[in-house]
Parts: structure tokens; sequence; C-alpha cells
């Protein structure tokens, strides 16, 4: 395949820029994110994702979660606690009301 290939749909930056092709996520990597970084776990699975896809017509699909979790690094996952709970559990058999 190329590094012409397209993804389904655009990733969207935190600046509002899409990233398109398998080629403008590469270049992103390689120029946007600081040398020091370079080396991170994030980083590093997102450009071996990307080149299979391109190169071997490995799954867009990897390519595009691989470059969301290196866009989001830095970002920390928060558990929502505000969720309204489950009522998984609570319901009785008809037998037993």
């Amino acid at each position: 395949m190329s590094w012409s290939r397209r993804f389904d749909e655009p990733i969207i930056l935190p600046n509002g820029k899409k990233l398109v092709t398998l080629k403008e996520a590469i270049a992103w990597l390689a120029k946007e994110v600081p040398k020091s970084e370079h080396t991170m776990k994030q980083v590093q699975a997102a450009a071996r994702c990307v080149t299979e896809a391109a190169e071997n017509n490995g799954p867009m699909m990897f390519a595009r979660i691989g470059m969301m979790r290196a866009i989001n690094r830095h970002r920390v996952r928060e558990f929502d606690t505000s969720r309204k709970p489950h009522h998984w559990g609570k319901r009785k058999l008809k037998r037993d009301q």
C-alpha cells in the first residue's frame, strides 16, 4: 500500500487541524512531538502502527488509535464518579416478590 491511505475519519488535533492521511500523521509525529518524547511508549506505538498500516497494509484502526494515544499522551485519565449507579443485582425474580 502507500502512505497516501486515508483514515476513515480525520484525526482532529488540539489546535483544530486535521490529519487525513498516514503521511500527515507520521509527519506530525516527527515534527510536533519533541525529540525528548520520541522514546515514550505512546509515541513509539503510534509510529509503529502508522508505519505498519502504510507499508504492510496493516489495520487503519490501530493506526488511528495509536495516533489518538500519542496526541493525548499527557492527558490524565479521570474517572467520573458523578454518574448514576447501576441497577445490577437489584432486580428480583417474580417468584420472590
